[in-house]
């Protein structure tokens, strides 16, 4: 809220201030000598004698005001705000919403709120000031679009108090000590009868000893004792996390996410004519070059150097030598793409997603792997943004990280192919002749045999082994 003194004087006419105060409303400091209404107020003023320290003076070439104060307050407490769904990237409509606060509770300013689950991402929306969440407009799990209301916050100013821990249960109380032998030993002499009033009544009668208890069979014991130590098993709370054998089920919604990547998925198997080429690689040499130059990429970069990088720069060079492979069919057309984006998949508790490392024609190992390194440390808080996995020409699956021996990946639409990757293990080769132990890996291509001929996919695969091997054949162009 913005606002502006304007001035009084009781040696001033009301005409002259009502002139003055219509041009401090229109937020003019300075009155041309060329306005009429200068010459009118320029005679007020002298008539009145104003002085240099009243609000107004004169001068021969205008009038100033001299006390013209702007000022600006912060948000009125107790101010109600309603929050409306963000806009949306231009390939998503709509999302569905997931409460993490309730009705009633106090959030601070930028603390999550909800989140709305896209096709391809999670958008949170924050609280925009300190306050008290008033009122929800929409269910948990509600389908929303974006500019509609989400809920309603009334503004309190004040941060929300943390709560103390909880204090310590009291210690409990320390058991008396044990008897001492000697005392345990020596019981106390039993109390000696009473001796009988003289002349009163005979003592009673002592009570008739009890019949024996009757036997219980052991079988029955050892029942009574299953069903004490038996326990009650109820249904998990999270189903997708543990089975406890009660034989419930429960029926789960899938979030949009998932949604989305089963359709994809079909989509592919029903589109493509997809056909999987296979072949494999010695890791001898990355995994020593690895090894020799750890230390010194981790000094300068500030993480590790993995294998990825070298999978992700070997598969551009190939998409260098084989364009087919990096183009699209769209409609009865072939889209040949100038450039080189590559999605690499990663697995996310919400499901795989594929952001995208752009132009890795042009970049080193360490710009590879600090473009992964950024994206995979987004994937892991969520806060990848749809920009991040637009677009691709070409995507690398990475199942080896699981320990996957072999596998044929599926094809990422709208791209025309895929590399999967699997797991190094130690397997005798034949080298010159000789039997010898090698570390290696099998490589998967998947590819829309309506567009890529098996010939452009087998020297494809093969340019990446390669590259791989022997990075220097990249060197020199080979």
């Amino acid at each position: 809220m913005a606002g502006m003194l304007t001035i009084t004087s009781r040696n001033v006419p009301r005409t002259v201030l009502r002139t003055l105060n219509s041009y401090l409303e229109k937020c003019v400091t300075e009155v041309p000598p060329k306005h009429r209404a200068y010459h009118q107020g320029l005679k007020a003023i002298r008539k009145a004698a104003v002085k240099p320290s009243h609000s107004v003076f004169a001068r021969p070439q205008s009038i100033c005001c001299k006390q013209v104060r702007y000022f600006r307050s912060s948000a009125a407490l107790f101010e109600e705000k309603i929050v409306t769904v963000p806009p949306f990237a231009d390939s998503v409509s709509e999302g569905d919403v997931r409460w993490e606060k309730k009705k009633g509770d106090q959030v601070a300013e930028d603390e999550v709120v909800l989140e709305i689950e896209t096709d391809k991402t999670s958008v949170p929306v924050p609280a925009p000031a300190n306050g008290i969440i008033e009122e929800m407009y929409v269910e948990d799990g509600a389908t929303v679009k974006a500019g509609q209301n989400l809920f309603k916050l009334k503004l309190t100013g004040d941060a929300p108090v943390k709560k103390a821990p909880a204090e310590k249960a009291a210690e409990p109380a320390a058991a008396p000590p044990p008897p001492s032998p000697a005392a345990a030993a020596t019981p106390p002499p039993p109390p000696k009868p009473a001796a009988p009033a003289a002349g009163g009544p005979p003592p009673p009668a002592p009570p008739r000893p009890a019949a024996p208890l009757s036997s219980i069979p052991v079988a029955a014991i050892r029942h009574a004792q299953a069903i004490e130590a038996a326990t009650v098993k109820v249904p998990p709370q999270d189903p997708t996390k543990e089975i406890s054998g009660t034989r419930t089920e429960q029926r789960v919604k899938m979030n949009r996410m998932r949604l989305k990547i089963a359709e994809r998925l079909k989509q592919a198997q029903n589109v493509n004519a997809m056909l999987t080429t296979f072949n494999e690689i010695d890791m001898s040499y990355i995994m020593e070059f690895r090894k020799a130059n750890q230390d010194a990429f981790q000094k300068k970069y500030g993480l590790k150097l993995g294998f990825m990088s070298a999978f992700v720069k070997a598969s551009a060079y190939a998409l260098q030598d084989q364009p087919v492979v990096n183009a699209v069919i769209d409609g009865q057309e072939i889209i040949y793409r100038d450039y080189v984006d590559i999605s690499v998949a990663v697995a996310t508790p919400k499901g795989l997603v594929v952001p995208v490392v752009r132009n890795v024609e042009r970049m080193s190992y360490a710009d590879i792997e600090l473009a992964i390194n950024a994206l995979g440390e987004k994937a892991r808080k969520g806060s990848l943004a749809v920009e991040d996995m637009d677009g691709g020409t070409f995507t690398i699956s990475n199942g080896g990280v699981f320990g996957s021996l072999l596998g044929t990946p599926i094809i990422n639409p709208p791209q025309s192919a895929i590399l999967g990757m699997h797991g190094i293990f130690e397997r005798p080769v034949a080298v010159k002749g000789q039997v010898v132990i090698r570390p290696m890996m099998y490589i998967a291509l998947t590819y829309d045999h309506r567009l890529i001929d098996g010939r452009e996919a087998v020297f494809f695969l093969r340019k990446i082994k390669q590259a791989v091997e022997d990075p220097r054949v990249m060197l020199a162009g080979l």
